[in-house]
């Protein structure tokens, strides 16, 4: 389990020492601070995860100190005043501020321990609310019994036991926040927080500050590192991060420790980094669009999620799951899919994934009156559903227009390249005249689309 760390405010020497030696003991990080000066420099350093404030300092007090967090936006964790000549309106006044409970001196070492335990309890349960609010019809667990599965439930298990970067690749809607969430549910980190932000082409001007956070006019702005703390940050979609922002994370991952956005401290990188990407980033390397340097640094420990229909034995358990996720946090009436329906989803290509499966089964549990679902209702509730690459006809059918961009291309390589590899019986050289690509290429391309050349050798 990560250290919990905590900042201890005194101006009395003697005070800040022993509290220190004693939470030491009981398995803290502490840093300490003789006055407000001082512990502002510590709080732009690293944010921490309680804070022992004394109200009565010399040149500035613990309540304005206080004050100035809370009025800046950035107090984000709780404080606990300590003073011995305090009244209740100054008790109250701590408390408007956003104290989180408040202890007299001579400092009661029981009561203090007792009083950080609550404090650091209360904070973890805030984390753990707002992970609910976030989680609400998001699966939290890798579901599913088939061997694929297995591995890949093993592989993520012992991947949590590390504290290196991890790089998921799959395609969208494959589950890739779900297996990060699992591996920090495994991890020893399951007590610290879990931050997910999705990359998003739209915010490149604000995505260095949305991540390292940044300094306006003397104010800190903390990113999400600063949030995450000894967490773990999931970045989604890592291929769209701007450039200005691929190097400062490039810098981070080299030296340990990154700046705010206008700003000089070095903070000491705490937090676990885990990106995920739909695809190859060599190809984005290639095309000049991602730091080479920067691929290796995150692709030290690459794990990737297979599409569905790699494992469509899953199908039957992913719908139950699904069924009872939605019916418990959505209240949606419970139903349940026939045998005739389960078999014939199993042999749903399923382009969209797991999303695509959880979308169904909300959709059937919304509009559908019987308990049970028949396999009408699922055919009916799918559409009309025509192969991605049509073998006979021998062109893109229509539906490869509802598909996004990407995630259209990358269907079509597959089905393009499987059928290719049918017709050169799994043969590789020849495959590559066929297509016209260099063969390295192409076997790393067959590699992110999951494709082996041996099933087509037959």
């Amino acid at each position: 389990m990560t250290a919990e760390y905590i900042l201890v405010v005194d101006d009395e020497p003697d005070i800040r020492q022993l509290v220190r030696e004693i939470l030491e003991d009981e398995g803290y990080e502490v840093e300490t601070a003789e006055n407000a000066s001082k512990a502002r420099e510590i709080w732009a350093k690293r944010k921490p995860d309680l804070v022992l404030l004394d109200i009565w300092m010399p040149d500035e007090d613990g309540i304005s100190l206080l004050k100035s967090w809370q009025e800046s936006g950035s107090l984000c964790c709780p404080v606990i005043m300590m003073s011995g000549h305090a009244t209740i309106e100054t008790a109250v006044e701590a408390t408007r501020l956003g104290a989180y409970d408040f202890i007299e001196k001579p400092l009661s070492m029981a009561k203090m321990l007792l009083t950080i335990e609550n404090g650091l309890h209360a904070r973890q349960l805030e984390f753990e609310n707002r992970e609910l609010r976030e989680q609400v019809s998001i699966a939290t667990e890798l579901v599913g019994t088939s061997k694929v599965m297995q591995e890949l439930r093993n592989k993520a298990e012992k991947i949590a036991e590390q504290s290196s970067t991890v790089l998921i690749y799959g395609m969208p809607g494959t589950g890739k926040e779900i297996l990060a969430r699992y591996i920090h549910k495994k991890s020893t980190r399951a007590n610290q927080p879990f931050i997910k932000a999705i990359v998003a082409e739209k915010e490149f001007a604000d995505m260095a500050k949305k991540l390292f956070g940044y300094e306006e006019d003397g104010v800190i702005h903390h990113g999400l590192l600063d949030e995450a703390g000894n967490g773990i940050l999931y970045l989604g979609d890592i291929y769209k991060l701007d450039k200005e922002t691929q190097q400062g994370l490039l810098n981070m991952l080299k030296q340990g420790h990154y700046t705010r956005v206008s700003g000089s401290n070095q903070i000491p990188l705490n937090t676990r980094l885990i990106v995920s990407t739909t695809h190859d980033l060599r190809d984005d390397i290639e095309a000049g669009n991602f730091s080479e340097e920067l691929y290796y640094l995150l692709d030290m420990v690459p794990l990737a999620i297979p599409p569905l229909r790699d494992h469509s034995e899953d199908v039957p358990d992913l719908l139950s799951y699904y069924v009872d996720l939605l019916t418990e946090q959505e209240g949606l009436p419970y139903r349940h899919f026939s045998v005739s329906a389960q078999n014939f989803l199993r042999h749903h290509p399923w382009p969209g994934n797991i999303l695509e499966l959880r979308n169904l089964v909300q959709r059937l549990l919304i509009l559908g009156t019987d308990v049970s679902i028949s396999q009408e209702e699922a055919e009916e509730a799918l559409g009309s559903y025509i192969p991605v690459y049509d073998e006979g006809v021998g062109k893109l059918p229509t539906s490869m227009y509802d598909l996004p961009l990407r995630q259209a291309r990358e269907q079509f390589e597959h089905d393009y390249l499987s059928w290719q590899l049918k017709q050169t019986k799994g043969n590789v050289s020849r495959l590559a005249e066929r297509v016209q690509m260099e063969r390295t290429h192409l076997y790393r391309k067959m590699h992110a689309l999951k494709i082996d050349p041996k099933d087509y050798s037959k």
